[in-house]
């Protein structure tokens, strides 16, 4: 590989061997990469591996952020989003409500629509089925991204029914993909602390495992920025590297930065650009059988996730119309972006825009590839 004779570290240039090798690359190459200051030649390695993966190809999608409430049994520490019933700020959004948001945004254009909540204790399963086919028979083509894995343990038992049958029923009403929310640090150190009332992370691996057995693709998260350590981070994308080893089922890896404003969370730090990058390309390098790496331009900014599509990263995020998690932790980000700027911002990486969905179907062959 002619890229190998440009790296200059040798320890980098051991892993690139791996990778051109197609031999994993260890936990102690990992935990190498996420220290190292040689991001140009880690760099090198994971722009290798993204363009060998999908070429020139970078994705975006149209999508618009449906959160159903806020109220939330949990109340975690890192969360500024959840409320108690009884907050002035709570929520529970209406099926009519549900369905005036989701025609708008669909006179807007998008493709999906991204479900997540919180843990509300009066919904039962019904509520959400409702929902679903209600969404489906406005725009029967709408891809659904719906609940986390945290969610589907919880309709399980609160609606006292095996989780197979909460998938199940899901499906059937429309659910085609989950997102990766809730996976935050499987360190059971540190997720006493963020998220004490949280399921565990191997509860979150095993409510995964069942949803790939049930044949749907999901995403894989990770929370960094808040108390982990690199040895926890690589511990995590261990984790998720064996499981995608067991069921394939995982098609995304979407590191998330922690956003600490009105969260009960004291955070060491702030991250660096070089903290961004180091992460970003060694997950792209470990995470080798994981066929996406996501950079939400609303959780680093746009000029981050633009960067980062030279650190391994072949995916930017989406429109996320009226985005409100990680803005209620102090994200100062807008809370939606336009097709236009999204193309621009893959354009001005010299890469090619494919807009998509969670499902990465070629969905963009008659778009215009001019952008203003």
């Amino acid at each position: 590989m002619e890229f190998l004779d440009t790296l200059q570290n040798k320890t980098l240039r051991s892993i690139a061997e791996k990778v051109c090798n197609n031999v994993p690359v260890s936990k102690e190459d990992a935990l190498y990469m996420l220290t190292t200051d040689d991001i140009l030649d880690l760099g090198a390695i994971a722009n290798h591996i993204r363009t060998r993966l999908h070429g020139d190809i970078a994705y975006y999608g149209v999508n618009m952020n449906l959160n159903y409430t806020n109220i939330c049994e949990l109340r975690c520490p890192l969360c500024a989003y959840s409320c108690d019933e009884n907050d002035e700020n709570a929520f529970l959004l209406s099926l009519d409500e549900i369905d005036r948001r989701i025609r708008k945004a669909v006179l807007m254009g998008i493709d999906e629509v991204h479900i997540v909540g919180g843990l509300h204790p009066d919904l039962g399963i019904d509520y959400f089925e409702q929902m679903l086919r209600r969404i489906k028979k406005i725009k029967p083509d709408i891809h659904i991204v719906g609940f986390t894995a945290v969610e589907y343990d919880y309709f399980a038992k609160k609606n006292k029914i095996p989780l197979e049958d909460v998938f199940k029923r899901l499906m059937d009403a429309g659910v085609e993909a989950l997102p990766g929310g809730g996976a935050e640090i499987f360190s059971p150190r540190v997720r006493d602390i963020i998220a004490p009332k949280k399921i565990s992370g191997s509860k979150w691996l095993s409510v995964m495992r069942t949803a790939h057995k049930m044949g749907l693709k999901t995403n894989a998260t990770l929370l960094y920025n808040h108390l982990e350590t690199p040895v926890d981070i690589v511990d995590h994308l261990l984790q998720i590297r064996d499981l995608q080893d067991e069921t394939g089922g995982f098609k995304t890896f979407v590191p998330l930065q922690f956003h600490g404003e009105n969260t009960k969370i004291d955070a060491r730090r702030e991250t660096t650009g070089y903290d961004d990058i180091r992460l970003y390309a060694a997950s792209r390098i470990f995470l080798h059988n994981v066929p996406h790496l996501k950079a939400l331009w609303m959780y680093l900014g746009d000029k981050m996730a633009q960067v980062l599509l030279r650190f391994g990263v072949d995916d930017i995020g989406a429109t996320y119309h009226n985005e409100k998690v990680v803005h209620a932790a102090g994200a100062q980000t807008p809370d939606f972006g336009s097709e236009p700027f999204l193309r621009r911002l893959i354009h001005e990486a010299q890469l090619i825009p494919e807009r998509t969905t969670a499902s990465y179907p070629n969905v963009s062959a008659h778009l215009k590839e001019d952008v203003v």
